[in-house]
Parts: structure tokens; sequence; C-alpha cells
């Protein structure tokens, strides 16, 4: 029999009764029985349960162990007994009799448990990550992480690409964010960078004629903390395809990303065919270039319905021809008690409130108050009302009054006006957020988001897609006072050269896309800017001179003089995708060895001060700031 294992803990069945069989694995949980020991005994493939009872040679032994001792355990199959089958384990139908066990490895007392899902503080956590992750929920993510990866790979296979390893250490670019410099030994003062996306390789590819190119490639950036994205490092399916336009990559990509949801997505509905969303109509509608399309309300333009009103707040604030007001539908959500709620939790937002009206049933409300004009109290106020007032009421149906301030300062007409446009009935609401839209379109999508979620309108069983196209090519950076790149400038601009050197570059479209999906960006990519004159051209409106894209792009500008093929990709972040397949609450939960909030490995120590022979090596010297104090 081998020294550690015949079988291992996820394998034994019915069919094994009467076998003397070994197992090796963790004790994760021990108890007591009246004597009788119990071991569930796991391993990476599940879980046995092992019965010492006082009889057995092994018992002794058996009532020194403690949670986490890795132990061989040697015994016969049984059946359970009739009543004490576990039907959640595959196991469930035998338990092994031990006759004998071996202690392989102790476990020192557990600064945290691994039995349970009890929520322990993320740092414990991340500092002992190889008990985290023997924790089954973890454990489970990190195995779909290997299973999702494979079937990337699978699936980009069979679509005709290569997978393709580019150089981590390169060269330094500006692509939004900072670069993590490794210092050169045998150059010095001079820095390597490690790459914030291997986007220059994988057009260079495309210049070496490779036509399809993947790779599940490792990215680093130096950036401060976000909720939506691992510190340091994170992992893209990155892509790149020649004499494609932007359609050839979404038909290509999306049946990719729609298979992998599909396949692992636990039964949740997958959008088929995903709608073509320009980025202007996307922050209208919806508040962000992201949008969560699970939740059906649609932000509109209200703004005429309010120029010249009563309510001089909006009406003075339409004075500037760039301001405008937006409203946000609550379906079912005309009680003053949620548009309370929801006035509160913008005034936690940061804003002075949130505005809105109600609409109520006018005959209900003449005949007596329905309280918050909601279906239900509609109803009780008939019930209450007699035969003669019910007559009323179905002949005067359809006759609306709006509630509210805003009401009462705009008249009747115009806030009929604005329930029609809006689409909304007796017992629903209207939020409105005003000003400039480029400095509160966030918080409005934020509001309709929260709109959603409280009034119970988000398809938590699906996944909802969408293609995010038509993006600015430039924005202006109030900061440096000059127009800068909005999205990657290696993108082609819609129009061209011509379009570069005619029109307004704020005005620029480029063929720029992302894929959206419940209200995260999955991925990004663009239909590259392949003509060197025009690569000159774009830079040069960012600020770029002709010197400095040589510098920076030399290789890339080099190859584009030496006939370089129409081409364009996209990268879709893997730890993303997978978060949501695995309904994790954050990307830690789905990486192994993830660094904290402020960028530090607790596990590993990272990062660390170089000795003083490192920093030799290296001809480097440390200014670090004073510490205050």
């Amino acid at each position: 029999m081998h020294r550690y294992r015949s079988h291992t803990c996820g394998a034994l069945r019915e069919g094994d009764i009467g076998s003397q069989v070994r197992l090796s694995g963790w004790c994760h949980r021990i108890r007591d029985h009246g004597g009788v020991l119990f071991i569930d005994l796991r391993d990476h493939y599940g879980m046995t349960q092992v019965v010492i009872d006082p009889d057995s040679p092994a018992f002794t032994e058996a009532e020194a162990l403690r949670s986490e001792w890795v132990v061989r355990i040697d015994g016969k199959v049984k059946a359970r007994l009739a009543g004490t089958e576990n039907a959640n384990l595959p196991t469930g139908a035998v338990e092994v009799f031990a006759t004998g066990i071996e202690v392989l490895g102790a476990s020192a007392e557990l600064p945290m448990p691994v039995f349970g899902d009890l929520e322990y503080p993320e740092d414990t956590r991340l500092k002992y990550r190889f008990l985290d992750l023997r924790r089954e929920k973890l454990h489970n993510n990190i195995m779909l992480r290997t299973k999702v990866i494979d079937s990337m790979r699978t699936r980009m296979k069979a679509s005709g690409f290569s997978e393709f390893q580019t150089p981590i250490l390169t060269a330094s670019s500006p692509e939004g964010a900072r670069d993590f410099l490794v210092p050169s030994r045998l150059h010095p003062g001079k820095f390597y960078a490690l790459p914030q996306a291997p986007q220059q390789y994988k057009q260079l590819l495309m210049m070496a004629g490779f036509d399809r190119y993947f790779q599940i490639a490792p990215c680093f950036r130096d950036e401060d903390p976000r909720a939506d994205r691992l510190p340091g490092e994170f992992y893209q399916l990155d892509v790149e395809m020649s004499f494609v336009e932007q359609e050839d990559i979404f038909a290509t990509m999306e049946p990719v990303i729609s298979g992998i949801f599909e396949e692992f997505g636990n039964g949740k509905s997958v959008t088929k065919t995903w709608p073509r969303i320009p980025y202007a109509e996307a922050i209208a509608k919806y508040g962000s270039d992201k949008p969560d399309l699970r939740n059906p309300l649609v932000m509109q333009d209200v703004s005429e319905h309010f120029r010249g009103s009563g309510f001089k707040v909006f009406s003075r604030i339409l004075e500037d021809e760039k301001n405008r007001v937006w409203a946000i539908p609550g379906p079912k959500g005309g009680s003053r008690a949620f548009c309370d709620r929801m006035n509160s939790w913008a005034q936690g937002e940061g804003q002075p409130g949130l505005g809105y009206i109600m609409w109520r049933n006018k005959t209900v409300s003449t005949m007596e108050d329905p309280g918050n004009g909601t279906p239900a109290d509609i109803e009780a106020a008939k019930a209450r009302a007699g035969a003669k007032m019910i007559a009323a009421f179905e002949d005067g149906a359809g006759s609306y009054e709006a509630v509210g301030p805003i009401a009462n300062n705009i008249g009747t007409e115009r806030a009929e006006a604005i329930r029609i446009a809006m689409g909304l009935q007796p017992g629903d609401a209207c939020f409105f957020a005003a000003g400039n839209p480029d400095k509160f379109y966030k918080f409005a999508g934020a509001a309709r988001n929260k709109v959603g979620q409280e009034l119970g309108l988000i398809d938590e069983n699906a996944f909802a897609f969408a293609w995010i196209v038509d993006f600015p090519m430039y924005e202006y950076n109030e900061d440096e006072k000059k127009v800068d790149f909005s999205h990657n400038p290696f993108s082609m601009p819609q129009g061209g050269m011509k379009a570069l050197t005619e029109e307004d570059p704020l005005s620029l479209k480029a063929f720029q896309y992302d894929i959206a999906c419940n209200g995260f960006e999955l991925a990004s990519g663009g239909i590259r800017n392949h003509r060197p004159e025009a690569m000159v051209k774009a830079f040069e409106i960012a600020g770029y001179g002709e010197e400095t894209v040589i510098e920076r792009f030399g290789g890339m500008y080099r190859a584009f003089q030496y006939g370089a093929p129409p081409h364009g990709g996209m990268a879709a972040g893997v730890d993303r995708i997978i978060m949501l397949l695995a309904g994790a609450s954050n990307l830690r939960e789905v990486a192994l060895f993830p660094m904290n909030q402020q960028a530090v490995d607790l596990l590993m120590g990272a990062p660390a001060e170089a000795s003083p022979k490192q920093l030799r090596e290296a001809h480097l010297r440390i200014n670090a700031p004073e510490k205050n104090g």
C-alpha cells in the first residue's frame, strides 16, 4: 500500500465497503460522542468521516489529535448506520473505522479557524493566507479560477488564437498609471519597468505577422488603492487580432465571454445578444460607462419641464446652458417614507438632498386620505368608502395628483408632463439631479442604482452584458489645463487623420469599447492607430512631440514604418470575471496571495527595505521622506 494513501478523502463510495484503505489529510473537525471519536478528514478532493471507538488500537493516538493536524489513517470502510448518512457529501454513505493513526504534521494553536465561514479581520486572513485558503469557500473560489482560466484558453485556441508570453521587464510607458520601476545593476542610473499591460508587445506581434494572439497576462500598476482592482498586480485575458474592424472583435469575443459565464454561472441567465450603447448614451441613461443593466430604470433629461418654472432652485440652475435636470424613475416608490430615505441617503453622499415628486390617484385622494398612495393604501381607502365612492373612483380612474414640494411649485401641467414622459403611475415617484451633468452624472448613476436596489428591481439571477462604444478620444485635464487621452492612447480616432487635423479634439470619438456586466467594467479595447503619421499627430494633440513618441514607443513606431496591418484587440479582467462568477464581495476573495488595501503583502512581508549591499549593486541611495514626530 502507498506510504500515505490508497484513496483521497473524496473518493470512497458504497462500492468500497469492506475494503482496507489508507487516507491522509487534515483533521477538519473532531467530535466526541459518548467516548466514540469522529474525525472529518479533509484533503483537496473532499472529506471522509473517520470513526474511532475505545476498542480501536488507534484510540489513544486519536485522543491527542487537534484541528488541522495532518494525519495518516488506516482503516476499514463501513456503511453508515441508517439515518446517519450525509447526502451533502459524496462520501456521505460510508465511513472509515480507524485501526491505525500516524501524525504527519502537528499544528500550533490556530490564529483563525478553518472550519466554517466565520468572518475574521482581513489582515489576519491575509497574514495567514495559507490557512485562509484551506477554508471551503475560498478553496472553491481558487479552483473556480483555475477552471475558468482553462476554459478561456480552450475557447481562445478553438477560435484560432495562439498563446504567447510577452516580457515582464520592459520600458516605461504612459498608460494612465504609475509604473513599477526596477533598477538595472548592469546599467547604472537606468530602470526597467514592469508592464502595465502587454499593449506594445501584442501590437508588435501583429507587425510580425502572427495574426491572432492571446495571453493570460500579469499586469503591474503602482496605483492608489481601489475597491475594484487588486493593488499592485492583476491578470487579464489579453487579445489582439489583425485585419479586423470593431465588429469582427465583437463577433469573436462575445461568444467566448458569454460561453464562460454560461459554463460557470450556476444557471444564471446570460445576455444572448449584447447591445451596443454609445458612451454618451450610457452616461445620460444610466449615469455610468459600466451600467448595471439588471436594473431596468432609465434616466431622462427633463430640463424643459423645469425651465422657467415656479421651482426657482432648478429654473435658476438652468439659466446656465451647460446645466440640466435629470429624472430617475421610482416605480412603486411613491411613499413619503421611501422618498425621505432616499433624501437622507443623498445627504450621506455629500449632496444637499434629492428632490422628488410622488403621484397618487386624484379620485381616491379627494375621497379620503390614502396614506402614501401605494396600491395597498388605495385599496384600503376604497374598502372604507363604500359602494357609492367606489363607483366614483372607477369613473375617475386615470386622474392623477402630483404630491411634494417640487410638484407644488411647478404646477399640475408640468408635473403631469414629467409623469407621462417617465411612464409613471399612481404609487410611483420620480427623483431629480440638477447641475452640470459632467459633475453630477456619477451621483445620478449611484441614485439610480440605489433606487433599483431599495425597490427590489435588480435581477440577481442574471449576467447582463453590453458593449459600450464611441468613447471620446480626448478629455480636458483640469489639473494640467491641457487636452489628454481619455482612454487608450493607441486607439484609432473615428475619421482617422482627417479628423485629427480638422476637428475639435474634444469632439472626436475613438474606436474604443468596453464590456460592461452587472455594473463592472470587464474588458476594454480598441482598433489601433497603425499609421505612423496619425500616431504622431494623436500624441501631439495630447502634448507629446514626435521625439517623445520615438523615445517612448520607438519599437512600435519603427514597426509601423514597415507594413503595419490594421489591427485591434481588447483585455478582459480575469479577476473581475471570476469575482462575478463566484458571487464574491471583493477581488481578494478570488486571488491566491493578494496584498491588503495598503498594498502590503502581510504574508511575505513586502515591500521591505533593501540591504546596503543590494542598494550598492543597484547604484541606489534612499531619500525617504522624514517621518512626522
